[in-house]
């Protein structure tokens, strides 16, 4: 097992993508285009030979090859951090693939010094560019809500520019917040008509009457069988019926503890909260696919380690999914979010719909002004870069959450006739 996999760059391979992007695009992720205001594309252009550090939201998989989009109408080549077990999917070819656009390997849960060395390298580069998601993974799963962003972003940012200026004391690195907001295509009629014949498929798997609920009420209906399930299967008491939020946080944390007692993994912190606990085994997941050599991994069979990757998906869809998220802003974006975890997860598939991405960006973040605290406090540097990233990340969402109105009056749940069940 090679433990990290360089960038390469074939301009070929480069220009042919950039040539059939749209219909790559279409095929690969449904998204009938990538949206970009006029002057954010002037922006963009004016940006093109400065270093960058590409900082994204990244509630799906998409967001990768919409930074790819960017980087075209940019008129540059980014580099990408990618997973070490994505390099291996389809027998290697996606990592061939993603390579020579300039993609490079990082194993979370290790040091990973290769990785780091590397992205300080492309930050000090003249012109380097570098994509990055401040949330981390797991994806957010929620297009209209962040996660708290991870200091080692911001880390390698120093880093990057710390080398930078050993050759240029005056160099500076550019911090690009983007937003990505996927709107589903399609009229009103016809998504409502997509989500009730989708429902329907639901709720005949799971046995449960529709009744004359409405759409949102049903939405939550699914959720409400589906953590009964769960504690049924973990030995849990229902305690109040109204307690969900509670009720769900018991289910997620007892599918993450059965994982880590089953495949005796040192280091897991029982206490910490869901996110945290679910980045460590799935760091740990990681490492044992790629069979990274490191004696302190536990050893299981692939049996074993397919069973763990399963039930920490299942812990996922139990952190992400949130009654307020959905019936306080019911959009037709938020539903199928809803609907996709809720297909996965009873279907064992979803289907992608079609949609567009549009991309809002913020005026670049000077990472050298921050730079001064950092070399006084680095903790505090970091901290400060970190807060001011995160408030233009959070203005970019509001008010892309605009561009998606209510499909359903917000908060309209009905009744439901849970005890007459």
């Amino acid at each position: 097992m090679e433990p990290f996999i360089p960038p390469g760059f074939s301009l070929p391979l480069a220009w042919g993508i950039d040539f059939s992007l749209p219909v790559l695009l279409k095929f690969v992720q449904n998204l009938e285009s990538v949206e970009i205001l006029s002057e954010d594309k002037q922006m963009l252009r004016d940006l093109r030979k400065d270093r960058i550090l590409y900082c994204s939201n990244h509630p799906t998989t998409s967001e990768p090859p919409v930074a790819y989009a960017v980087a075209k109408t940019m008129g540059s080549r980014f580099h990408y951090m990618a997973s070490r077990q994505v390099f291996d999917w389809g027998s290697g070819m996606v990592g061939r693939v993603i390579q020579g656009i300039g993609a490079y390997s990082v194993l979370a849960g290790t040091a990973d010094r290769e990785s780091i060395k590397m992205s300080r390298s492309i930050l000090a580069h003249d012109g380097g560019k570098l994509v990055v998601y401040p949330e981390g993974e797991p994806t957010s799963g929620e297009n209209d809500s962040l996660l708290p962003l991870q200091p080692g972003i911001a880390q390698i940012g120093f880093w990057g520019l710390e080398d930078a200026r050993k050759v240029d004391p005056s160099a500076d690195i550019k911090v690009l917040p983007a937003f990505v907001k996927y709107i589903y295509s399609g009229t009103e009629a016809a998504i409502k008509g997509d989500l009730h014949s989708s429902l329907k498929k639901l709720e005949r798997r799971l046995g449960v009457d529709p009744r004359n609920r409405n759409l949102l009420r049903r939405f939550l209906t699914i959720g409400r069988v589906l953590l009964e399930k769960e504690e049924e299967h973990y030995h849990i008491s229902a305690g109040s019926l109204k307690d969900w939020d509670y009720r769900v946080g018991r289910v997620r944390h007892a599918v993450l503890d059965q994982v880590a007692d089953r495949i005796r993994v040192k280091g897991y912190n029982r206490n910490a909260d869901a996110i945290e606990k679910l980045r460590f085994l799935l760091s740990i997941l990681e490492m044992i696919t790629v069979g990274y050599p490191d004696p302190r991994l536990p050893q299981i069979d692939e049996d074993t380690r397919k069973w763990a990757q399963q039930e920490c998906e299942k812990a996922y869809l139990f952190i992400v999914t949130r009654p307020e998220y959905l019936i306080s802003h019911p959009s037709a974006e938020r539903f199928y979010e809803w609907l996709g975890r809720y297909e996965t997860h009873v279907l064992g598939k979803t289907s992608s719909r079609p949609r567009k991405a549009y991309v809002r960006f913020t005026e670049p973040l000077s990472l050298g002004s921050y730079y001064e605290e950092y070399k006084k406090n680095r903790k505090q540097g970091i901290e400060t870069m970190l807060s001011d990233l995160r408030d233009a990340l959070e203005r970019l969402m509001i008010e892309c959450i605009q561009l998606s109105q209510p499909l359903v009056r917000p908060f309209d749940v009905g009744e439901d006739p849970v005890d007459s069940e």
